[in-house]
């Protein structure tokens, strides 16, 4: 007869180690709550201009498009042909100018909503955001408090043409 042998394994008890787990919870956890602060994300929906397929069948009583050079903001309309120009100073474009003058073309043109931005290659950032916000919306002081009164909210961006171009 055969024997079997049986080896018995004695029973040992395996401790894991969580030290290194836990030394980078202990790191990680505030670094993401941290982080969690300074992440913000601010969204402003925007349109590309859309080509002749995209135009409606009526035609628009302003076509307005707002063209950001580097030393001046051209506001063109597109129907009437009509445009202004506002120069750039030390301090920054004249914004306020600006508005004012997008404030009375949205009173003759109530229904038009809708404007085209079109910037030269190196304008920076801040700037294009600046003239975004003052072509959207006109920040009006009534009975103390200050409130947004919607201008032209719907704002495509583009490339603007060169400065002896024309654009179509």
């Amino acid at each position: 007869m055969k024997r079997r042998l049986r080896h018995r394994r004695e029973a040992v008890d395996a401790d894991i180690n969580v030290t290194a787990f836990m030394n980078l919870m202990v790191v990680l956890v505030p670094f993401l709550l941290v982080m969690a602060v300074f992440s913000r994300l601010s969204i402003l929906e925007i349109e590309l201009p859309g080509g002749e397929a995209a135009a409606s069948d009526a035609k628009p009583s302003l076509n307005l498009e707002i063209i950001v050079r580097d030393n001046s903001v051209l506001v063109v309309d597109r129907v009437s042909g009509s445009t202004q120009e506002f120069g750039k100073s030390e301090s920054g474009y004249e914004l306020g100018a600006l508005a004012n003058y997008l404030q009375e073309l949205k009173a003759q043109h109530p229904e038009v909503t809708d404007a085209t931005i079109l910037l030269e290659p190196d304008i920076a950032y801040e700037n294009l955001i600046a003239v975004m916000d003052t072509v959207r919306a006109l920040p009006v002081e009534r009975q103390g408090e200050w409130e947004a009164v919607e201008l032209f909210p719907e704002i495509a961006v583009g490339e603007a043409p060169e400065a002896g171009a024309r654009s179509s």
